[in-house]
């Protein structure tokens, strides 16, 4: 929403300083449909040029995280942390075999079934699963466990990027993609020379326009919605970086309540739960 916002202040302010200024719209309206054309139409094929239809699909999904922001709030955080808490405990009682029914077939299990948000997400229920099924074949060196997950962590990060990258490529090429319309249009006025100077004034104003929407939708838009989208990319992996705090503090013999709060102290500052409200919510786990 704040980028939805942004973008109307921002046009507000540019358009609003031209109209005091004493500009005039219609040159803009009366060239900017074929810039418009040339230049997002250039853009778009450069895009499709440089991605695959993965990329590009996982791009134009991208767009919904920018308008509504990262997908884990304080309760998220507070469920996840519940649902390790619960592992750990159960390992630590009752021993690593008894995760087995948990991690063998999540869709079935009862502690999945308590969180079904967590449960629905692949990367959470394969990285819980994964990790805690290491543990249960004595792969339980906690500097190994931590490198892997780390290694892994990284690539799904990467991974998530990529549309944050392809736009931000985008980005960079709309002035460039813009001086390209502005010079198609000084190859028109060059061939309309013996015009009058009226005519010949508003064809190179309609000319500029494609400099000035290249640069405007470079760093007016498309720019700001690739670091709001690397924002929210890295703002979800934080999610995942909990999951190997607790695991791996959970290898290092620490206590479940300890091994919950290294995660907590993971977790980014707006979202992560209180103390007490964490505790609250591991005494009224059932641990069976």
């Amino acid at each position: 929403m704040t980028t939805i916002l942004g973008f109307l202040f921002l046009l507000g302010m540019v358009f609003g300083g031209y109209v005091i200024a004493g500009g005039k719209f219609a040159i803009i309206l009366k060239a900017l449909p074929f810039e418009l054309m040339m230049i997002g139409g250039a853009a778009i094929g450069a895009f499709l040029m440089a991605n695959s239809i993965h990329g590009v699909k996982h791009t134009l999904a991208g767009i919904g995280k920018i308008i509504k922001g990262g997908r884990f709030k304080r309760q998220d955080y507070m469920d996840l942390l519940s649902l390790l808490y619960y592992f750990v405990r159960l390992a630590q009682t009752k021993g690593a075999m008894a995760l087995e029914p948990h991690i063998e077939r999540p869709q079935e299990s009862s502690a999945f079934n308590r969180f079904p948000k967590i449960k629905a997400d692949h990367h959470a229920t394969a990285l819980i699963c994964d990790y805690l099924r290491m543990v249960g074949m004595n792969a339980d060196d906690p500097h190994q466990i931590e490198d892997t997950m780390a290694r892994e962590l990284k690539k799904m990060r990467e991974e998530e990027l990529h549309a944050a990258h392809a736009l931000q490529a985008v980005a960079d090429a709309l002035p460039a993609l813009g001086i390209v319309a502005a010079v198609l249009g000084v190859i028109k006025t060059m061939a309309s020379i013996d015009s009058p100077p009226a005519v010949l004034g508003g064809m190179i104003g309609g000319a500029l326009v494609g400099t000035f929407l290249g640069v405007l939708l470079s760093y007016g838009l498309v720019g700001p919605m690739a670091a709001r989208l690397k924002g929210v990319v890295e703002e979800e992996a934080q999610y995942y970086e909990v999951i190997r705090a607790v695991i791996v503090a959970h290898l290092h013999g620490n206590a479940p309540q300890v091994s919950v709060e290294t995660g907590r102290k993971v977790a980014p500052s707006q979202h992560m739960p209180s103390f007490q409200e964490l505790e609250a919510a591991l005494q009224s786990l059932e641990i069976t």
